[in-house]
């Protein structure tokens, strides 16, 4: 039996967002467990929806042993600074060089890092890990959907798997395929075939969900090319944040038929190139959203969900910025709920207030964005609460939040929950463990983009996406592009890009 060193080494990093991920970012976890070396790893994942815990509990069905090097994962933010990553890779270098006698690594990656120093985090990690272990021992990785595939992760890997689902629902089933595949490599004591089609066009985040098409449709065609093929498949419609030479979607897989792996690889490029069209996203402004939302609701038996895409947290988003909360107010919309605002001295104010106390608040715009301004009133401290509890919706599941004071302030109709520490609102303990239950309300206003939809889409009459102000443009065209692959689609049928002098 094999054993096998795994580590997870997460960040999906928006170049154009406003705060840098530091090693304390590691540390916090960003919803995920902090920083973790070692023996200590096995312990803080059991039972995630996360590909290490997947990846683990199959391996060892199968009679393999696993050494635990490191578990890294920071919220989704601007660059990973250069000293974060390299006291990562220190630490999984010198877990890596304990153990001894390795037969084989897992990495649980993400696909999209940026650092201050590397354009392509991953292969970097992968280019570290190949020359730490050398060419023999296979190295398998898993990617998020969002990942933009290089040359070098494709190269330096002998396998790589991506997630399925956005919401990313398949965390941990996507471990338990790398499992699949890392067997398989070990029982044949051979490397697969692997091939690669990128896309030339950009793919808007909010357009890639899963639950809709095109998305849906093409992933079942993925898994019909796989079946028929041998294969292990993928497709990754990327991150449109990440200013680097590899941001594209792409269409991957390993293999051990080469001629079958290619011809399902070319089919399912060219049957995602046939759907350019369709990944177009829709969205509409603060204003024009609650305005529909408010005349949705005087028939909706259930809450009319907005989702304020662009302060995203899980897309490199601070969660601070105020347009929508500003239009829910000025509309006076009734029954409405806003969450998370992260802002921490709001918080611990409200704390130090009481519950039931009207005092002045001045919310959000602690970023410095340029343009953006807090929301200023007075507020009636509704609830409060230490900010811990256990998520149990299908995205975070498992997942314990330790997000510092926490409270819901009250304006007329208009609720809002502060949270001190960023997480975007993809679960409905967020709210319910304050004692505001989302079913409640007519209007329920989330910062994130899609995952959201895992566990409040049952409840949704109906989803609108918000181009509110913030660092996530829904419309990647509008960002200030300076090094993507020239000629590449700033979005479908979008103008191609050229290089700044």
């Amino acid at each position: 039996m094999a054993r096998i060193a795994v580590a997870t080494f997460q960040h999906e990093t928006n170049t154009f967002a406003p705060s840098k991920a530091d090693f304390a970012q590691f540390e916090d976890g960003g919803g995920w467990p902090g920083y973790r070396v070692g023996d200590e790893v096995l312990d803080v994942i059991a039972g995630m929806n996360i590909p290490l815990a997947g990846f683990v509990a199959a391996i060892g069905q199968r009679g393999h042993s696993v050494v635990p090097l490191v578990f890294a994962n920071a919220t989704p933010s601007a660059h990973v600074t250069s000293a974060a990553f390299e006291r990562v890779m220190k630490d999984l270098h010198h877990q890596l060089a304990d153990a001894g006698g390795i037969d084989a690594v897992y990495l649980d990656l993400h696909g999209a890092m940026v650092t201050e120093t590397h354009d392509d985090g991953e292969g970097e990690i992968l280019a570290r890990v190949r020359r730490a272990v050398g060419a023999r021992v296979p190295i398998v990785a898993s990617l998020d959907l969002h990942a933009n595939l290089s040359d070098i992760m494709l190269d330096r890997a002998d396998a790589l798997i991506a997630y399925r689902t956005y919401p990313h629902v398949d965390m941990a089933e996507t471990g338990l395929r790398a499992a699949s595949l890392m067997e398989a490599i070990l029982d044949r004591q051979e490397r697969p075939f692997k091939a690669m089609r990128r896309l030339d066009f950009l793919i808007p985040l909010t357009a890639q969900c899963t639950l809709v098409q095109p998305a849906d449709q093409i992933y079942g065609d993925l898994a019909r090319h796989e079946t028929m093929s041998h294969a292990w498949l993928s497709f990754t419609p990327g991150f449109p944040a990440a200013d680097a030479a590899c941001c594209s979607p792409a269409v991957f897989g390993m293999g051990f038929d080469r001629a079958k792996l290619e011809a399902a690889v070319t089919n399912l490029a060219h049957r995602v190139s046939e759907e350019e069209r369709s990944f177009q996203a829709e969205f509409l402004t603060p204003d024009q959203a609650v305005q529909q939302a408010m005349q949705i609701a005087k028939t909706a038996r259930r809450p009319v969900v907005l989702a304020d895409t662009q302060d995203n947290p899980g897309a490199g988003g601070n969660g601070d910025t105020t347009g929508l909360l500003a239009a829910l107010i000025a509309h006076r919309a009734q029954r409405a709920l806003l969450g998370l605002l992260i802002d921490a001295p709001a918080a611990r104010r409200a704390h130090e207030a009481g519950v039931g106390t009207e005092i002045d608040f001045s919310l959000g715009a602690k970023s410095g964005l340029p343009q953006h301004f807090p929301v200023v009133g007075r507020f009636r401290v509704a609830q409060l609460s230490n900010g811990e509890f256990t998520c149990n919706g299908p995205f975070y599941f498992g997942a314990h939040m330790t997000l510092g004071p926490m409270a819901a302030l009250r304006k007329d109709g208009v609720t809002v929950v502060i949270a001190s520490k960023k997480v975007q609102a993809a679960d409905q303990e967020m709210f319910r463990h304050i004692g505001l239950d989302p079913i409640d309300f007519a209007i329920v206003a989330l910062k994130s983009s899609v995952h959201f939809r895992a566990h409040f889409g049952p409840l949704a009459e109906k989803v609108i996406i918000v181009a509110a102000p913030g660092p996530m443009a829904a419309d990647p065209e509008a960002l200030p592009w300076r090094r993507l692959r020239r000629g590449i689609r700033l979005k479908p049928y979008g103008k191609p890009f050229r290089p700044p002098a």
